[in-house]
C-alpha cells in the first residue's frame, strides 16, 4: 500500500529514511526521558522492547506498520520519528504518528515532519484517511496536528491503556479530497 519513496522533508539540514534495527537504542533514549514519556503510550523499559516495532515496520506487507527517522543531517542524529500504524489496506486508512527529542521541539520541525508524511500517504499512499490521537495533555503535539491540517473530530473515551490506565484521547483526521473522486 504505501510507496517505496519516503515523504519529502522541507527542513533544510534534516533528511528522513526508513527506521533499522540499529536505531533502538537511539529512539529510547529520548522516548523515556519524563518530558516525552509523559505524553505518549509508550511504555518501553528497555531499547529491546521497541525491537518488535522496529521488526514490523521492515515488513513490506500492505497492513504493515511504517516508520521513518528523522535525521539531523549536521550530526547524524536521531532526532525524531514519523510514521503510520493501525495500517488497513482494505479500507486504505492509516494513524500518523510521531515523537521527537525535546532537542528539537520548539522549532517547526515535527509540524514539517507531519505535513510532510501526511501529504505523502493521502498522495503517494493513496489512503482515504490518516487519524491522529493524542492525550488530552500534550499540547505540543495538538498543535502540531492542527498546523498540519488535521480536523478534531472528537474525544475518544477510555481509547488506550497507558502503562496501566484507561485514558481519553483527542481524534484528529485528514481525508483525502472528495472532490478529486471520479465518478
Amino acid at each position: 500500500m504505501f510507496p517505496d519513496s519516503l515523504p519529502l522533508l522541507q527542513s533544510p539540514g534534516f533528511s528522513l529514511r526508513r527506521m533499522q534495527l540499529t536505531d533502538a537504542s537511539a529512539w529510547y533514549d529520548y522516548l523515556c526521558l519524563p518530558a516525552v514519556w509523559q505524553h505518549t503510550s509508550w511504555n518501553v523499559q528497555q531499547p529491546d522492547d521497541l525491537l518488535p516495532s522496529l521488526q514490523a515496520f521492515a515488513s513490506n506487507l500492505p497492513d504493515a506498520p511504517r516508520r521513518f527517522a528523522v535525521i539531523d543531517n549536521s550530526s547524524g542524529r536521531l532526532a525524531g520519528t514519523v510514521g503510520f500504524h493501525t495500517v488497513s489496506a482494505l479500507n486504505r486508512t492509516a494513524e500518523l504518528a510521531y515523537d521527537f527529542h525535546p532537542d528539537y521541539w520548539g522549532r517547526g520541525l515535527a509540524t514539517a515532519v507531519a505535513q510532510a508524511a501526511l501529504q505523502w500517504a493521502l498522495q503517494e499512499g493513496h489512503l482515504h484517511r490518516v487519524q491522529a490521537t493524542v492525550l488530552p495533555s500534550n499540547l505540543r503535539s495538538i498543535r502540531v496536528i492542527e498546523k498540519a491540517g488535521m480536523q478534531f473530530e472528537g474525544v475518544l473515551r477510555n481509547f488506550r491503556m497507558v502503562r496501566g490506565v484507561s485514558q481519553d484521547f483527542r481524534l484528529y483526521a485528514s481525508v483525502h479530497n472528495a472532490d478529486a473522486k471520479q465518478s
